[in-house]
């Protein structure tokens, strides 16, 4: 089992192209959900729709989560906190560029990564 991605973006429309953009890279490879949005279709993120998300890609290996500002952080912390034991020890929410981070988490995931690994790939993109 490969680590699963999640792309959590304010937009549904960042969010659907970077999956679009992962899918070119590494395929099927990797379980890969999105979502972006408020539930009344405006910008910002929904902590169910997050929620379905992680459980969506759910897989043993881990759950790397990609988040492209605060209140999609926010969001996903309060997705994992919901989440519960034993998952939420297998879930990770990077701190990494949302695009970039997410084709290198997939990418590392496809290859069989840990998640740590997949993880430290990701942040290793952020700016000092």
């Amino acid at each position: 089992m490969n680590v699963g991605i999640v792309i959590v973006s304010h937009s549904p429309l960042v969010a659907e192209g970077t999956a679009q953009m992962v899918r070119q890279m590494v395929g099927d490879e990797v379980r890969l959900a999105w979502c972006g949005g408020d539930p009344d279709g405006g910008l910002g993120t929904s902590v169910q729709d997050i929620i379905n998300a992680m459980e969506s890609v759910w897989s043993d290996a881990g759950v790397a989560v990609l988040v492209d500002l605060g209140g999609a952080e926010s969001n996903s912390e309060m997705a994992v906190e919901i989440i519960g034991e034993p998952r939420s020890s297998r879930i990770r929410i990077c701190n990494a560029p949302i695009v970039e981070g997410a084709v290198m988490a997939a990418t590392e995931a496809a290859g069989g990564s840990s998640l740590a690994t997949v993880v430290a790939t990701a942040e290793e993109l952020s700016p000092l």
